[in-house]
């Protein structure tokens, strides 16, 4: 493929073997980078894309040292938390693993494309879409299966209480994974989601050190 870009099918030894384990694995990968940043422990990080200064910060904050420890993170590439989760890792020196909802020439959100590129250098894009695919509403819950099984564990940081945060959620539980949430205001609509996460049985994620294995 041209512009770095490689493919990989089920069939191909490089295939991340966490997404074997999905009960309906892509077919076919397209990436971007370094497909090794997954050999290593892995955290799955999502969150509203209208987060509040509050889970920028700590989607930042938590990534960072995460990363700088040894911990690849895997997001979305959204606006919001997955923006800020990225951008952690990249400043603590360590991986992260971006994964799209459009092909790996349609960035989405546009105003990541730089971010994109950053990532590439330092870490690994993903995508079960060809390269030239637009973004499209029914591929970012597609893409949240991805996330989930890429992460050891899932980190949401800020969610609404109907939010596809909450769904990728869904598909950890449902792979045997541990959940974790960042508390908030109770008053707070970003948070209703991940408050109601713990009330359920998540566990809360107060310090970065909790999401170390």
């Amino acid at each position: 493929l041209q512009c770095g870009l490689f493919m990989l099918t089920y069939r191909d030894n490089r295939y991340p073997a966490r997404l074997r384990q999905l009960p309906d694995p892509p077919a076919v990968l397209f990436g971007r980078g370094d497909i090794t940043c997954l050999d290593g422990p892995t955290l799955a990080v999502v969150g509203s894309r209208r987060c509040s200064a509050y889970g920028r910060t700590v989607s930042a904050r938590f990534a960072r040292e995460l990363a700088a420890h040894g911990v690849a993170v895997v997001s979305g590439l959204a606006r919001g938390v997955d923006t800020w989760a990225h951008r952690g890792a990249l400043d603590g020196g360590g991986r992260t693993v971006a994964v799209l909802g459009s092909g790996l020439h349609r960035i989405y959100p546009a105003e990541n494309t730089r971010l994109a590129d950053d990532i590439a250098a330092q870490g690994l894009l993903l995508s079960e879409y060809p390269p030239q695919t637009g973004p499209q509403r029914l591929h970012f819950p597609e893409r949240n299966r991805i996330i989930s099984g890429l992460g050891d564990r899932l980190l949401v940081v800020e969610a609404a209480r109907k939010s596809g945060s909450l769904i990728t959620a869904g598909f950890s539980l449902e792979l045997g994974k541990d959940v974790y949430a960042v508390p908030g205001n109770i008053d707070s609509q970003t948070s209703a989601g991940t408050n109601r996460l713990i009330r359920d049985g998540a566990f809360p994620a107060l310090h970065w050190q909790d999401l170390l294995a």
